[in-house]
Formats: structure tokens, C-alpha cells, sequence
């Protein structure tokens, strides 16, 4: 395994994607498609970007809660 596949296969556990996402992108790496795998890339960062918007409307809901309750 060379090094970038090291680094890309970690970042993505790291990020919390599973296997077949791994596995995609570690294929698209070794057939040298560099424009789809940079497109496969940029997708999965638009999903944790998704999932960072939606916890962030919780947190917000939540703090609001949170100074409801403290003005009782």
C-alpha cells in the first residue's frame, strides 16, 4: 500500500466513512482516474458538510431549550 493510499484510506475511516467508501476510492486511485476520484472526493465532503448542518440546527434547537428553561 503506498503512502497516499495510506493517508486517503485513513482520512476516510477518520471522517467516518466505511468500507465500500474506502474501497471506491481506493480503486478510482489505482486506475488513475484522478478527476473522479477527486469528484468522489468532493461529494463525501458535501455529505459531512450535510450532516454538519443538520447537527447544527440540533445544537441550535437545543440552546434555545437550554435558555427557555434558564429564564423559568
Amino acid at each position: 500500500m503506498s503512502d497516499y493510499e495510506r493517508e486517503l484510506t485513513d482520512c476516510l475511516a477518520d471522517a467516518g466513512f466505511d468500507g465500500d467508501t474506502t474501497s471506491e476510492a481506493v480503486r478510482l486511485y489505482k486506475n488513475g482516474i484522478k478527476n473522479d476520484l477527486i469528484r468522489f472526493l468532493r461529494s463525501k465532503r458535501c455529505d459531512l458538510i450535510d450532516k454538519m448542518h443538520e447537527n447544527q440546527k440540533k445544537i441550535d434547537r437545543f440552546d434555545y431549550v437550554i435558555r427557555q428553561t434558564d429564564k423559568m
